[in-house]
């Protein structure tokens, strides 16, 4: 089982960044594949972004490819999002999900463990 933390949400405007981070605890981190999901109001939740367990791999959802970009730094058990170009249809609350493998999955049923979520409000 991994333990997950989310940090970095927050209010900005459109057009300007955030740097979500996600760590990790409680198993070898860099056995896992890191996804990022959102969830906006109203909406269920949503695939932003994944990592394989090495880093070698990405995947992006069409609405934010070539705006955000998923990283990871096993000696620190952390994943990043960051996030550029914020649209205020980027507001939601984002959630980092784990599964340990070697798949890189892109559906919330592909991850097993979760945290509890940062908000993100992106004003217009």
């Amino acid at each position: 089982q991994v333990q997950l933390v989310e940090s970095g949400g927050g209010l900005v405007q459109a057009g300007g960044s955030l740097r979500l981070a996600c760590v990790a605890s409680g198993r070898m981190f860099s056995s896992v594949a890191v996804g990022w999901f959102r969830q906006g109001p109203g909406k269920e939740r949503e695939f932003v972004a994944s990592i394989n367990w090495s880093g070698s791999s990405t995947y992006y959802s069409g609405p934010v490819k070539g705006r955000f970009t998923i990283s990871r730094d096993d000696a620190k058990n952390t994943v990043y999002l960051q996030m550029n170009s914020l649209k205020p249809e980027d507001t939601a609350v984002y959630y980092c999900a784990a599964e340990p493998g070697y798949a890189l999955g892109n559906r919330v049923a592909d991850f097993g463990s979760w945290g509890q979520g940062t908000p993100v409000t992106v004003s217009s």
